[in-house]
């Protein structure tokens, strides 16, 4: 792997990372406190958040592919990764057992 491509693939990963760590927030604390405790500005904010930290984790899955020489599988987990709960860490760990 050429040294561009480990640097877009070391971005792409802590990219990846935060942004799983929002989803879970919003999901399992934002979500909650919004429904169970009526507080709804915990959703507005950490979905605010994590809204432009999934938008930044798209952008920058295309030119890691390009760069990692992802095939078009691998793409589309990463892309699909992006919506599930848990999925950026899943992922995360498929691409250090597969790179």
């Amino acid at each position: 792997m050429s040294n561009s491509a480990a640097v877009w693939l070391k971005r792409f990963r802590w990219i990846s990372i935060i942004e799983g760590l929002s989803f879970l927030i919003l999901l399992f604390i934002a979500m909650p406190l919004k429904y169970v405790f009526d507080y709804p500005l915990a959703v507005t904010y950490v979905g605010w958040a994590h809204g432009i930290l999934f938008v930044i984790y798209i952008y920058v899955v295309f030119p890691t592919a390009y760069k990692a020489s992802w095939d078009f599988k691998k793409t589309f987990l990463a892309l699909v990764a992006s919506i599930l709960p848990f999925g950026p860490f899943v992922f995360d760990k498929y691409i250090l057992n597969n790179s």
